[in-house]
Formats: structure tokens, sequence, C-alpha cells
């Protein structure tokens, strides 16, 4: 896989599944463009750390519209284009039905479905646009395995993946004729700092390893290396599709 002069932009870009991408990325070439919301010294580490480059860090919450738009702008505009798209910022909120309040109920969906499927959608139309005007590109949306079993104490996480999952299916239907393929990647657990709430717990940790065969959960780079498939030269079409990085844990037909 060669990403030799590809400018690629990756959201939620300074720690896990993001920061493995940025690294495989720029390893085969790519100039990236590192997003983080809150946490700069992260993303600044993880842009120093890349081979290549030159890259940035971009801050922007992609919760918010004006601020993703202005994202895929500054990501042009330093990078002088943009090739690929990683979709990669994502939230978790508890909010099992029987624990919350009404208003702790309606503040987790909002939260979440900002972050995890509107952010991601705005993201996609800015990053489209562009890549209508200038011949093409990949985007590469991460799901979750959450988006086809369920996630009883995170509806709200569950239903934005599954949600993200299908805007994916159709804008892979819409951005064809353009040259622009969507795919998607639905891990299960990674070993993140968003997984280190469970896998910190000896108990909790013992039975998530063991819904894998292997007998473990997956880690970052595994889940990059699904991505950079999706946004290599070869797999156009493999548009639409939505490739599972679990383990074997969760099956579907």
């Amino acid at each position: 896989m060669d990403f030799s002069g590809r400018k690629v932009l990756i959201t939620g870009g300074s720690r896990g599944i993001g920061r493995a991408c940025a690294i495989a990325f720029a390893e085969r070439g790519a100039r990236v463009a590192v997003n983080y919301r809150a946490n700069a010294d992260a993303a600044e580490a993880t842009r120093d750390e890349l081979s290549g480059g030159p890259h940035v860090a971009l801050q922007a919450d992609v919760a918010d519209p004006e601020e993703a738009q202005r994202l895929v702008a500054a990501a042009v505009q330093s990078l002088g284009g943009l090739d690929i798209l990683v979709n990669n910022a994502g939230i978790w909120v508890d909010h099992a039905l029987e624990e919350v309040d009404y208003s702790e109920w309606q503040d987790a969906w909002n939260r979440v479905l900002r972050t995890n499927l509107v952010g991601p959608a705005n993201v996609c139309y800015c990053a489209a646009r562009h890549m209508i005007a200038s011949g093409g590109g990949k985007i590469v949306n991460v799901s979750s395995r959450g988006s086809f079993r369920g996630e009883p104490d995170g509806p709200a996480y569950g239903a934005s993946k599954a949600g993200l999952n299908s805007m994916s299916q159709s804008l892979a239907k819409r951005l064809a004729p353009h040259n622009i393929t969507v795919g998607v990647v639905a891990p299960g657990f990674v070993d993140t700092e968003m997984a280190a709430r469970y896998l910190d717990i000896p108990e909790q940790a013992t039975e998530i390893r063991a819904q894998s065969p292997f007998n473990r959960v997956a880690r970052p780079e595994e889940v990059a290396a699904a991505v950079l498939f999706l946004a290599s030269d070869g797999a156009e079409f493999s548009t639409g599709a939505i490739i599972d990085v679990n383990g074997a844990s969760y099956l579907r037909t």
C-alpha cells in the first residue's frame, strides 16, 4: 500500500485507533492532518512521531457544524488538498435506561449523536465536496461492533454507529459516480484509552477477552490495517463494505 503524496485527514487522530492510522499512513508516504478536540499535547506528540511529512495537528470539535467545516478547510489548506478522510472521532456515554433521569437520557443522546453521527456526516459533506471538485477520493468511517449487537448500557452509542453504517452506504452509492469511495471499519473491543475503563478491571477484562477465540482484544494497528485497505488503490469495488475487526467475537451473515 503506497500512499506517497496522498493527503489524509484523521478525526480523533491523536490517540488509539486514530493515532495508529496516522502512523500507518505516514509510514507509507502520506501527509497527515491529525485532528483533536481538546488534548493538544497528545495530538502534537502524535504529529511529531510521524515519519515523512510535513504533518499538521488541527483542533476542532466535529460535533460543532461550523468547526467541522473549518477543520476540512484547514486540512485542505495545510496539506495542499485532501485525498483521504478517516472519520474516527467518537465518544461513549453511560446511560442505562433504569439508571438515569430523563434529562440525563436526553443529554446522552444529544451528545453522542452529535459527535458520532452528525459530526461525521458534516465532515463527510465538506470533504466530499472538495473531493468532487478535485476528481475523487476515499472516505473511511470507523463504526463499531455495537452497531450490530446492541449496547444496553449505551444505546445512543449503538444507534449512532448503526446510523454511521447506513449513512456510509448511502454515500457510497451517491458518490461513486464522482470517483469517491466510502467504506466502514467496525471494531470490537480495542486496546485503547476508551476501553481501558473495562480492561483495567481484571474480572471484566477476562470476560471481554474471552469473547474472541483469540482470547484477546484488537490492537489499534489491526484496525488501522483495515482502514488502510479501504483507502488503498485497488479497493474501489469494496465501496459500501463494512469490515468487521472483532476477532470473531461477533459474527453476522
